[in-house]
């Protein structure tokens, strides 16, 4: 399919550019952006490697201010040719693109200089943006996809111990100086080690993941934050401290409900279970568990005596049939046949979420599930492995009390299929009740129309106001 570039909705939109890194844990939440900025009088131009078009055109509102631009991406060393996001790679992989994105910048520059927006709102691994657009008269924005508390917790300048030194595991489990009094105190050891690698600069000799953030912080125009004071405050006055620069806030950019119906087969199965009481229980499409956690949480599963669907995602170039094989408890899918359900593959999450029979969630806590997991009354139940789902866990289980989390072996984050039967057990029962009160304040904020499209509206009329600054 080809895709026309333009620029003819005349001067006076507002126009942004949106480039995120070329990953759907990444892309979505851009998607999700664009689909809010366009309905308020926004020009959109979204920028992603050609191989992810037709995904992101199936993500992104039919609007006539909304255009993708297919990007070239660079052959590297390294990087498998046809690659076009870090779910067509293995980890080691993905560490090249940021590599094969530095190289894009003469491609990106002749665009930019062909669209003429106001605005780039770009991601973590382009930190090259802000002199690009600045020798153009561009303004930039890093959009910061994560919570605040991330940023706070892990990407200030009050971070580092020193100039070309990484910090220690024993370091990284504490916050940084100056961070703000919370209920968020520390990171386990584990959480810490998985934190630490950020700091390390990959194989290739390229620039670390937190030079990388960091450059991208303190070069650009603004810091956007999917985020609100409702949810964050005392982190995002401390990112505001920390860089002398306008924060602007998008709000958590609640995703509308989803279209379309749940596959007939996964219907009429949930439908033999009565309200409430089906757990369902995935970690996204580029989470993985291994062999010995996905036996202790199918065993756990099992515990709980409650119907559960259970989806489990393997890398790409695996066999799936070979690795549920080995990874399953032996004599598994016959004691659980009829009330337990386990498949590999794509599932209409929103949809299965919002059946009437699923009651409860177990999950990794990336921040878009969640906010899904609470639009439909499921009882969160928290299972973090990477990154930005350790914070979220814990903004939601410390600061906002919602949900539970699984209990974990300090040392490597190891659970037992005790720990799994305990948490959904905890939710669901008596323990759970201030959790499901405190659940369904914050349904009732995010459903709240109004307010929602009051941090678009603001945000516009920010940016609006920066657009005319010199």
């Amino acid at each position: 399919m080809e895709w026309e570039i333009t620029n003819n909705h005349g001067d006076d939109l507002l126009h942004v550019v949106m480039f995120p890194f070329f990953a759907f844990g990444h892309i979505s939440p851009f998607v999700q952006l664009s689909n809010k900025l366009s309905l308020h009088g926004v020009k959109v131009s979204f920028f992603s490697a050609a191989g992810n078009i037709d995904r992101i055109k199936s993500m992104l509102n039919s609007n006539p201010l909304t255009q993708i631009v297919p990007l070239t991406l660079p052959a590297v060393e390294g990087l498998p040719p046809g690659a076009q996001s870090t779910a067509d790679l293995p980890r080691e992989a993905a560490e090249l693109l940021p590599g094969a994105l530095n190289l894009m910048q003469p491609q990106i520059k002749a665009l930019l200089v062909k669209l003429k927006p106001q605005f780039v709102i770009f991601d973590f691994a382009h930190d090259w943006i802000p002199p690009l657009a600045a020798e153009l008269g561009i303004k930039s924005m890093f959009y910061c996809v994560y919570l605040t508390l991330l940023t706070a917790f892990a990407s200030v300048p009050a971070r580092l111990p020193g100039p070309e030194r990484s910090p220690t595991v024993e370091e990284m489990k504490k916050p940084p100086p100056g961070f703000p009094p919370t209920s968020v105190a520390s990171l386990r050891t584990f959480e810490a080690r998985d934190f630490v690698i950020i700091f390390m600069r990959p194989h290739n000799g390229g620039a670390s993941v937190y030079d990388r953030v960091l450059a991208g912080l303190n070069g650009c125009s603004a810091i956007l934050a999917k985020t609100c004071y409702e949810m964050e405050a005392p982190y995002i006055d401390y990112v505001k401290s920390q860089f002398k620069k306008p924060l602007l806030l998008a709000g958590p950019v609640v995703p509308e409900p989803a279209s379309g119906v749940l596959d007939q087969k996964w219907a009429d199965w949930l439908s033999q279970f009565e309200p409430s009481t089906v757990i369902y229980c995935s970690f996204g499409s580029e989470t993985f568990l291994k062999d010995d956690q996905i036996k202790q949480l199918a065993l756990g599963l099992e515990l709980t005596g409650l119907p559960f669907f259970l989806v489990l995602n393997f890398p790409a170039n695996v066999d799936v049939a070979t690795e549920l094989n080995r990874a399953l408890p032996t004599g598994f899918t016959e004691r659980v046949k009829g009330r337990g359900i386990i498949h590999s593959g794509w599932v209409k999450q929103q949809q299965t979420l919002a059946h009437s029979s699923v009651g409860c969630y177990v999950f990794h806590a990336g921040f878009s599930s969640v906010i899904e997991g609470i639009m439909n009354d499921c009882q969160l139940v928290m299972l973090p492995l990477k990154g930005d789902q350790f914070m979220n866990a814990k903004l939601l289980a410390s600061d906002m009390k919602i949900d539970v989390e699984v209990n974990r072996r300090d040392e490597d984050g190891y659970f037992w299929k005790n720990d799994i039967q305990k948490a959904v057990q905890t939710i669901i029962g008596e323990e759970g009740a201030s959790a499901r009160a405190n659940q369904a304040k914050w349904k009732e904020f995010l459903l709240d129309k109004e307010i929602q499209s009051k941090f678009i509206k603001d945000l516009v009329k920010v940016m609006r106001d920066m657009a005319t600054m010199n």
